[in-house]
């Protein structure tokens, strides 16, 4: 049995931090309905290229383990399929822009008082339920940039950078499937849902765990500093002769382990870098001589020496290399999905192991509407029935 085997969730969420979040929580067994407009689905079905036989390939990788019905909500018809799967779920969730649904009479007082009072209601916004920006529209690249992740992202006194990744989307993913857990491990305690929000500007500013601390400390701003730790050296990425190695040396143990592996161990004796506090306050200097260092062998050379004598160091890969890498394949990372449509694809597996039960693609990423019927005759609904909704455009596939 799947650890969330039983849990249901209704996942009114689109493009990438709400379905993160329920895709996360299929990989464990919940069963996702994903109930998408009728006019085109998620609009991330159309996000690319690159496209698979018409596919997003942006869609394939954040949607397996769910069901999708395409229904207009907008219909009162349409509307009530979506409050009977409410009634018979454990978990809402979705990512409309604050006040929306409270027009239809699904905001979380309408739920709990009309159609399920134990039910764990999931809000994913840009800034949150409340305060002055609580009705401004959110996306990743705004939160980064309102957030310092951007200030901080990048080489020093550089333009703003932003994040490779969408973060802001992605973290508030994971904090939505945390705060569910913890919400649902409190119902199993006392019978009692609850709401449980967060927003992608709280999201990015939760990782500015150092920079935060700096300011508090000192109310120094921190500024950009490339690949630099801010507040241990030498951690960072030097030029090798064929690329770049991340060294990782931020204690004295393994400065020393450096120093001597370079066969310079006349740099733990030197004054400017005899400390952590020293290194750091003469960085430049130590990067300097770092460098010349590193540049006289291949990254994979350094990588054996380094390793050999108990240096902390990885070469910095594409996505190719590590796609390819030997470690991605012993963890099982990359897995094949047979879909409905494309057959065989790739997907990233789900990152957490668990010692009693195996996290398991049980449905690939599903097309537009492709579980109307099934999850229709679920709630009672009879062939006729289904038609009769098709004919009126309540649902489409």
């Amino acid at each position: 049995m799947d650890i969330l085997d039983g849990l249901k969730v209704v996942d009114c969420t689109q493009i990438l931090a709400g379905p993160f979040c329920t895709m996360m929580l299929g990989d464990m067994g919940a069963d996702i309905i994903k109930v998408e407009k009728p006019n085109g689905g998620d609009d991330i079905r159309r996000f690319g290229p690159p496209f698979i036989e018409g596919e997003s390939a942006a869609f394939l990788m954040i949607n397996r383990n769910k069901k999708s019905i395409a229904l207009n909500m907008k219909d009162p018809k349409g509307l009530q399929i979506l409050k009977d799967l409410i009634k018979d779920a454990d978990v809402f969730i979705q990512n409309f822009r604050p006040g929306a649904l409270e027009k239809m009479g699904l905001g979380y007082d309408d739920v709990i008082k009309n159609i399920n009072p134990k039910i764990i209601y999931c809000s994913i916004s840009g800034f949150g339920a409340d305060g002055p920006y609580k009705n401004r529209p959110g996306f990743d690249l705004i939160a980064q940039g309102m957030s310092g992740l951007m200030s901080l992202t990048g080489t020093p006194n550089g333009d703003p950078v932003k994040i490779g990744v969408p973060i802001c989307d992605l973290n508030a993913g994971v904090y939505a499937a945390l705060g569910i857990l913890a919400s649902y491990i409190k119902r199993l305690k006392t019978n009692k849902g609850q709401f449980v929000e967060t927003s992608l500007l709280e999201s990015g500013l939760s990782y500015t765990i150092w920079e935060s601390g700096i300011y508090f400390a000192t109310k120094e701003i921190s500024k950009q500093s490339g690949t630099a730790h801010r507040l241990s050296a030498p951690y960072q990425a030097f030029q090798t002769q064929d690329g770049y190695i991340n060294i990782g040396a931020a204690n004295q143990a393994n400065w020393e382990k450096l120093c001597n592996a370079l066969n310079r161990s006349d740099l733990i004796s030197t004054e400017k870098f005899i400390d952590n506090a020293s290194r750091m306050e003469n960085l430049n200097d130590l990067v300097e001589i770092l460098n010349l260092e590193f540049r006289s062998k291949s990254t994979a050379d350094w990588v054996e020496l380094l390793i050999s004598n108990g240096v902390p160091c990885g070469p910095i890969l594409n996505i190719e290399e590590i796609l390819n890498h030997e470690q991605i394949q012993a963890r099982e990372m990359i897995i094949d999905i047979d879909h409905t449509k494309l057959g065989q694809i790739k997907n990233l597996n789900f990152p957490i192991k668990f010692s009693d039960t195996e996290s398991k693609t049980k449905l690939p990423p599903p097309l537009l509407g492709e579980h109307n019927d099934q999850i229709l005759k679920d709630l009672g609904y009879s062939d006729k029935d289904i038609e009769d909704l098709r004919s009126e455009n309540i649902i489409t596939s």
